[in-house]
């Protein structure tokens, strides 16, 4: 399996674990696992218009573990993190220096 596939399927596992219906863990959890191998910030690639909305309709499908995020950790970095990996983003992402503990903005420096 390609490593794509192995991140995605990582993300989407986790995320089932805190879904909080069948909804969230058989249709949600598979489309931000995938989005979240895109290049834009999750909320973008997911369509929404603000971080804010993003964080409500995770709230709405995930609320456990919305409540574990740290409030100033963005989705992608938070749930990568969660899984102990870098999402493929990063490497590219022109906002490492406003991203909340970022590993390779700190070993860029």
């Amino acid at each position: 399996m390609s490593e794509p596939n192995l991140l995605r399927n990582e993300i989407e596992s986790y995320l089932k674990k805190y879904a909080i219906n069948d909804e969230a863990r058989y249709i949600v959890a598979p489309l931000i696992a995938k989005k979240s191998l895109e290049m834009n910030h999750l909320y973008q690639d997911l369509g929404f218009k603000s971080r804010v909305q993003m964080g409500a309709y995770m709230q709405q499908h995930f609320p456990h573990l919305a409540h574990l995020k740290p409030k100033d950790k963005l989705w992608k970095k938070f749930l990568y993190d969660s899984i102990g990996k870098v999402a493929p983003a990063c490497a590219t992402c022109n906002d490492q220096e406003h991203c909340f503990t970022c590993l390779i903005a700190e070993a860029s420096a």
